[in-house]
């Protein structure tokens, strides 16, 4: 993936992209601000979970180990997973034991950004993804641009092609003269899904949440297929990060308020799924939770950017962000996009690539984001704290180990910059005398800026100095008194 200005700059040029986006972002954002505002102790709950969540960040260890103790007390095998190999060597090693070639997927975001279907396709195993957003990104060849509407960059005309030519290759083909109206793409993919339900005898699940008290895993959906994939295989296999944790049921109250709310407008989801380990003859017989670290330890020793790690995938800071709105999901380079990815994709990653070094400079540090965030992430606090990190070259924890990172190209210049100011504001002398100078050369100052700032003065221009610096303003106006109340 090139940086984020330059995927940016192709995505604003497609017309029907930021149609899409401007349309659905604009929908999902008035209809949460009104379910929200039926909600009178709002931001109590908010706290509430804001706080829930940092104290369990405090003491990750203690309760990852409860949930361990938890699950395998219930039935069913903990497996833990450094990193993504690790992680899909051992779903992949699961899968082969049981002799079967085909798994069917739900909530699967932690799964796309280890690249678990390629990893099993590589094993000969076929993935299958039911979310019906999910399933048009699969058939369509594409990446999700969204978290809670992977599909949220096509149209319905698009998706409607998409499933006649695409839909025969993966299993039963969409109908004969398949329209664009909703109700009849959505019978075409049940149709086409309710095949690969009855057939599949291993399933592949994410989790919103786990319950360190009970080792109870909760999936919260809207379309059914979560309660088809949780309950029809013969074999479950979960892969879950491990900041997904809550400590009780009490405390996972808080959030299957705030969370339905936040994400699609409704007061509860219409699935929620809870499962503990096994029992006898009601849903899987065979029960196995991956545990995925994969950067996420070295992002909780950030004492400002592990706040991240609170983020319940609600996608809210999405459908209120004005960069997100106009360059859409793909530009962010990552399964995670818009505000949250921006500050989450360069720490579980790093920042050595261009595209993670760019993301943290994806904003415009508006703040809208943060106002809407159901656990109150800062996220420009954070996206400010990883610029420092660019900029200055950082030190970028990976694996436990410390790795000193060259600063980002185009940042040297600013850097100079930066220090040359911090001399000149340091000096009273030097400032007034820069002062005067800019002030009687300021008919033969440029418009724009040259060299690495041509991208930002591209579409504004620079103020023009005044005709007489203030201090000189100042004496000339009071006296010759430099200062005064």
């Amino acid at each position: 993936m090139p940086a984020f200005p330059k995927a940016a700059h192709e995505a604003v040029r497609d017309t029907t992209l930021r149609g899409n986006l401007r349309h659905a972002t604009h929908t999902i954002r008035a209809k949460r601000a009104k379910a929200v505002a039926e909600v009178s102790d709002w931001a109590e709950l908010r706290e509430a979970g804001r706080r829930i969540k940092d104290h369990t960040l405090r003491h990750l260890d203690r309760y990852l180990v409860q949930l361990e103790e938890s699950v395998t007390a219930a039935g069913g095998t903990v497996h833990w997973a450094a990193d993504a190999d690790e992680a899909n060597r051992i779903v992949a090693d699961l899968v082969r034991a049981t002799g079967e070639t085909e798994v069917v997927k739900v909530k699967s975001m932690a799964t796309q950004e280890i690249g678990l279907n390629e990893a099993l396709r590589a094993e000969g195993v076929h993935a299958y993804e039911t979310d019906l957003a999910e399933l048009i990104v699969q058939l369509g060849d594409d990446r999700p641009s969204h978290i809670l509407v992977p599909a949220i960059h096509r149209n319905r005309g698009e998706i409607r092609d998409i499933f006649r030519s695409e839909m025969g290759e993966w299993g039963r083909p969409a109908p004969e003269g398949l329209t664009d109206t909703p109700a009849e793409l959505a019978e075409a993919a049940r149709l086409h899904l309710r095949e690969k339900f009855l057939r599949a005898k291993v399933g592949v699940s994410g989790a919103n949440f786990m319950v360190a008290e009970t080792g109870t895993l909760v999936v919260v959906e809207s379309e059914g297929n979560g309660r088809m994939c949780l309950t029809l295989p013969e074999t479950l296999i979960s892969v879950v990060g491990i900041e997904k944790i809550v400590p009780t049921w009490r405390d996972l109250e808080v959030f299957l308020q705030t969370l339905p709310r936040s994400s699609t407008a409704e007061r509860m989801n219409p699935y929620t799924s809870t499962w503990t380990g096994t029992a006898d003859g009601d849903g899987p017989r065979t029960f196995h939770l991956v545990l995925l670290d994969n950067g996420r330890t070295d992002t909780l020793a950030d004492e400002v950017g592990r706040q991240a790690l609170r983020c319940i995938r609600c996608s809210a800071c999405l459908n209120v962000c004005p960069v997100y709105e106009r360059a859409g999901g793909h530009a962010y380079g990552s399964v995670y996009p818009g505000p949250i990815g921006a500050i989450l994709s360069p720490q579980l990653r790093g920042t050595q690539s261009e595209i993670d070094a760019s993301l943290p400079y994806a904003s415009s540090l508006c703040g809208a984001c943060y106002e809407v965030c159901p656990v109150a992430i800062d996220i420009p606090e954070v996206l400010v704290h990883l610029r420092e990190r660019v900029a200055q070259g950082g030190v970028v924890t990976q694996r436990g180990a410390k790795v000193m990172l060259k600063p980002a190209k185009g940042h040297t210049a600013e850097r100079a910059a930066m220090r040359a100011a911090r001399w000149a504001l340091g000096s009273p002398g030097a400032l007034r005398a820069g002062q005067r100078i800019a002030s009687r050369s300021r008919r033969f100052h440029p418009r724009t800026l040259p060299g690495p700032g041509r991208a930002w003065s591209a579409s504004r221009d620079l103020p023009p100095v005044p005709a007489e610096p203030f201090r000189d303003w100042w004496q000339r106006t009071h006296g010759g008194q430099e200062t005064g109340k």
